[in-house]
């Protein structure tokens, strides 16, 4: 039998690191799609056709999985966000998928079968403060997810999106040297009371990946954020219970 292969953007580090590494766990050939090299993949920007183009080359006829993992963060009340800052978020973090996604679907869609996993966040579930751009693009590959998810299911192709609370990766080392929140602004919103790390939202991209584990799994913006989402509770009671 062919191997199986996975395109992953944002290989390099983070969680879309140990995307791959899982991924290859399972038995896939990873195409990692960053732009810093990973290991036999493509470096190039995932909102520059050209490159999505030398990717495609890369993988021929043949993509089980795509993982739409690329992602970069913008911390700006709105009022101050410039255009230019919007249009980056944007560029990378729903265009790029959306390139990905028009370059590859097409070739699982010709063998009747695969797997779109988007990364999307918590914060395309609901608002958070001084993101504007961030949480547009993030919102936006959710209605990406969904939309595709009904016009693809059908033709053996499934749609899905990871949405993860707080990781602990270098992005948000990034953001706390910053001064913009610490880990107890986190941990004390989390019910289970921790940080995600990678493994977590890798485990779930696994999942959403394997149609033996996850056929009929389709269209979904599955929260992996400790029940990040679920709590409507204020904080002194929130940490009562711990």
């Amino acid at each position: 039998m062919e191997q199986r292969v996975a395109v992953v953007t944002g290989a390099a580090q983070g969680i879309g690191a140990r995307i791959a590494e899982v991924l290859r766990g399972d038995g896939f050939a990873v195409v990692g799609f960053d732009l810093r090299e990973t290991p036999g993949g493509v470096v190039g920007d995932v909102s520059s056709p050209a490159d999505v183009a030398r990717v495609v080359e890369r993988v021929g006829d043949r993509v089980d999985v795509l993982v739409n993992n690329a992602g970069i963060s913008g911390i700006t009340p709105f009022e101050e966000t410039s255009l230019e800052q919007w249009q980056r978020v944007l560029a990378v973090n729903l265009t790029g998928p959306f390139l990905l996604t028009r370059a590859l679907g097409p070739v699982m869609l010709a063998r009747g079968s695969g797997s779109v996993v988007n990364i999307a966040s918590v914060a395309g579930l609901q608002g958070v403060a001084d993101r504007a751009a961030y949480n547009t693009t993030k919102h936006g590959l959710i209605g990406m997810t969904r939309t595709l998810a009904v016009e693809w299911g059908g033709r053996g192709v499934r749609v899905n999106a990871v949405c993860p609370g707080w990781v602990k990766t270098e992005m948000d080392v990034a953001d706390q040297e910053g001064g913009h929140y610490d880990d107890t602004d986190i941990t004390h919103h989390v019910p289970m009371g921790r940080f995600a790390s990678p493994d977590d939202i890798a485990q779930a991209v696994a999942f959403l990946a394997d149609p033996a584990r996850s056929g009929f799994v389709n269209g979904v913006a599955l929260p992996v954020d400790g029940g990040w989402t679920a709590d409507g509770s204020w904080q002194s009671l929130r940490l009562s219970k711990r």
